[in-house]
């Protein structure tokens, strides 16, 4: 087991070594992932482990736990988005390879054979972002202060329609 993620490593010598990583990485070291978060900081616990399965697959199994600070999109308010992630990347050199994968694999696209595993955690974390943000316990229903202001005194806007029906 290595503490230490590399800055880009050879997919198959890992596949044939059976060879797990594991460790933290700052979010701050994310570019692509803190344009979407409220702040940078936090980090990202990762486990990442080669190997292959019974039919000769070739895979990695990613498990990234992560605490996403995120503006809620309802109240305005930065909250922890908790997040895990449980993936098994099936590892390919071409495209056309996806069709042969067994269910339960997502592709991994490696058509150098040479991968960085820290943008792989970034990929994963990117894509278990919410598309609108909200806080749990966020109110599901807007209500307007004009609205409450008012109360039931508003006229109705077609009033002037009913009387106009009635000549």
């Amino acid at each position: 087991m290595s503490a230490a993620l590399p800055d880009r490593v050879d997919v198959a010598r890992q596949v044939q070594a059976q060879r797990v990583f594991e460790g933290t990485l700052p979010l701050a070291s994310m570019p692509r992932l803190r344009g979407s978060l409220a702040g940078s900081e936090g980090e990202a616990r990762y486990t990442i482990e080669f190997g292959k399965d019974g039919l000769g697959v070739a895979y990695l199994a990613l498990h990234v736990e992560a605490g996403l600070p995120l503006v809620c999109q309802r109240t305005l308010e930065t909250f922890v988005y908790r997040v895990k992630i449980d993936q098994r990347l099936g590892l390919i050199a071409r495209e056309d390879e996806e069709a042969a994968l067994p269910e339960g694999y997502e592709p991994l696209l490696v058509p150098d054979g040479q991968l960085d595993l820290a943008d792989v955690v970034e990929d994963e974390l990117i894509l278990a972002l919410p598309v609108v943000p909200m806080k749990p316990g966020a109110p599901l229903e807007w209500n307007d202060p004009a609205d409450e202001a008012a109360g039931e005194e508003r006229p109705n806007p077609f009033a002037v329609l009913g009387a106009l029906k009635k000549h």
